[in-house]
């Protein structure tokens, strides 16, 4: 449970009303001191540079995140993805959209439904099999849905946005 939603629940618990505060206790976003791998743009409430938040791959595997063990369209047999969890992006720049746009380093976007980061543990995953990916293993970003969760995930509707090389989101 992250401390925004662990102070959410204890203000509907208590009765108080600290929604207003929790932005403001998640502090300001750190600058970047590594190669930006990561913009996230549009509707959010936190940036660091010049009206966008900006990542490097420590603050990225600092986030919540997960590790799963599945088989997809794109890998052979078993592999293991582990990255920051996609709704724990959006916390962190305070995304106020519905939609994102995840675009890749050759300008393949992909329109995602917010809901897919908030409903699902959608990660971007940093890592495969313990070690980062390069551009040449669709890295340094690869939105990977939980089919090890909810086999219903596996079809057409959702490999379609499931972008590698991942460069940047627009929060729309």
């Amino acid at each position: 449970m992250t401390r925004r939603s662990f102070l959410a629940t204890l203000a509907t618990l208590s009765g108080l009303v600290l929604l207003p505060v929790l932005p403001a206790l998640a502090g300001p976003l750190a600058a970047p001191t590594g190669e930006v791998v990561l913009t996230v743009s549009g509707k959010i409430a936190h940036t660091n540079v010049d009206g966008t938040a900006q990542f490097d791959l420590a603050m990225l595997e600092a986030l919540a995140g997960r590790k799963a063990t599945m088989e997809t369209p794109w890998t052979e047999g078993s592999v293991t993805f582990e990255g920051p969890l996609g709704r724990a992006i959006l916390e962190t720049v305070g995304a106020e959209g519905s939609t994102l746009s995840v675009i890749a380093l050759n300008d393949y976007a992909a329109e995602v439904p917010v809901e897919d980061f908030t409903d699902h543990d959608t990660i971007l995953a940093t890592r495969l099999n313990g070690a980062h990916m390069s551009v040449r293993e669709k890295g340094p970003l690869f939105l990977i849905y939980p089919f090890d969760q909810d086999p219903g995930l596996y079809n057409e509707k959702y490999f379609s946005r499931s972008v590698w090389q991942i460069r940047a989101i627009e929060v729309k």
